[in-house]
């Protein structure tokens, strides 16, 4: 790729694995009239998966060339003066995180052929995570709030059909529904704070936005709050930032994941890894100009990513649970990002978000090839303690699904 980004080729980036959910979905289940088999279903979203993977990293060839994108695609109405479009902007962080989100995702969905091969839903499954894939590539892609609203709320649907897949087991069903609910607290927040920026400034749009962010920074918010004086650009920021409690599950809106890990395993290494979780801090890291005007929200940040780092990680000591470990691990590291965030080190956080997301995909591919070595038989949805075949009952690694 040249220099110059081609909007057409940047469509395709999130286009491919739609196209593939919706063939497999529609195509290859009992509502399409199950047409295509298992082969052709996976053939299909691993490939739409590929495609963007392929793009996305001549994208971010491009960008390391200097190349830079900014393109509203299409208006979907006008209200007032508020414009609601969608466009995409591309720059180093988009560009990564497009990268980092159709690799892990690729992976993921090649290690599911094996995972999930005596699963009924097997294409029901492959249908749904080329589906997460496409929401977080239109999250991360977006150049307005608006089409980073659709992103964030997207996933959030996903992950809950994810969490339930097995929705004959109620533990699965009680976690993904306390996962939506949780989220939903963090999102009105998120709501709230959107809504601010849109009555104030008038626009969505990122550059519109962080253009007057300074006239922001100036206007106090007419309310009291707890009787004190607040500024307007600290309620925004403090805001979105629950926004991003929920998402990326810090203290106390946390209690959804290690409960997320009723899902299959797959979906554990893909919500804990590039989608879902990182979502709250690419979008911190995506307003920091926002951010960098308000020291009361970065100090917020930072007490509450402390406190997530430190005490999640005393939690994933106490597991007797191998996913559950991992998911605790998850919960303290994005503590970290948290941290760095607050600390106006948006880079740190945004690296060890990209690390992050490559070792813990594997820590949870691995539990789960852990997981099925210690498996004796896989048609039930139930999990018991397989004291018949494992040398220690009861322990972390010995889990089996009852017949």
């Amino acid at each position: 790729m040249s220099q110059t980004l081609n909007a057409s080729t940047l469509l395709a980036v999130p286009l491919a694995p739609l196209a593939g959910s919706l063939l497999a979905g529609i195509l290859g289940t009992q509502f399409g009239g199950n047409w295509i088999g298992r082969r052709l279903s996976h053939t299909f979203t691993i490939l739409g998966v590929l495609v963007a993977f392929i793009l996305s990293a001549m994208t971010l060839s491009s960008v390391i060339d200097g190349a830079r994108f900014n393109e509203t695609l299409y208006t979907w109405m006008v209200v007032g003066g508020l414009k609601m479009e969608i466009g995409f902007m591309v720059d180093s962080l988009t560009a990564m995180m497009m990268c980092v989100v159709t690799f892990v995702s690729l992976m993921v969905h090649i290690y599911t052929i094996g995972y999930m091969d005596e699963d009924e839903g097997y294409n029901r499954f492959f249908a749904y995570i080329s589906l997460f894939t496409f929401s977080m590539l239109m999250l991360v892609m977006s150049n307005n709030l608006l089409q980073l609203f659709f992103g964030w709320e997207a996933v959030g649907l996903v992950s809950y059909l994810l969490i339930g897949f097995w929705y004959n087991k109620p533990t699965a069903i009680f976690a993904n529904m306390k996962a939506f609910l949780v989220n939903r607290v963090g999102d009105f927040g998120f709501i709230i704070g959107i809504g601010l920026i849109a009555a104030y400034t008038g626009t969505l749009n990122y550059t519109e936005l962080f253009a007057k962010a300074q006239e922001l920074a100036a206007i106090d918010f007419p309310w009291y709050i707890f009787g004190m004086d607040a500024m307007l650009i600290t309620v925004i920021c403090i805001c979105l930032f629950i926004g991003a409690m929920g998402k990326s599950a810090q203290f106390p809106l946390h209690v959804w994941l290690p409960d997320s890990m009723e899902g299959p395993t797959p979906i554990s290494a893909l919500i804990h890894a590039a989608t879902m979780v990182t979502a709250g801090i690419f979008m911190v890291a995506r307003m920091s100009p926002l951010f960098e005007l308000s020291d009361s929200a970065l100090n917020f940040m930072m007490v509450i990513g402390s406190i997530t780092a430190l005490f999640m990680g005393f939690l994933g000591i106490i597991q007797n649970d191998i996913k559950r470990v991992v998911a605790y691990s998850t919960l303290s590291q994005l503590g970290y990002m948290t941290v760095a965030l607050g600390a106006s080190a948006y880079s740190v956080a945004v690296f060890h978000l990209m690390t992050h997301a490559f070792f813990k995909a594997l820590l949870f591919l691995g539990a789960g090839s852990v997981i099925m070595a210690c498996t004796t038989t896989r048609t039930s949805a139930t999990w018991v303690v397989c004291a018949s075949t494992c040398p220690s009952p009861g322990s972390l690694l010995c889990w089996a699904r009852s017949p």
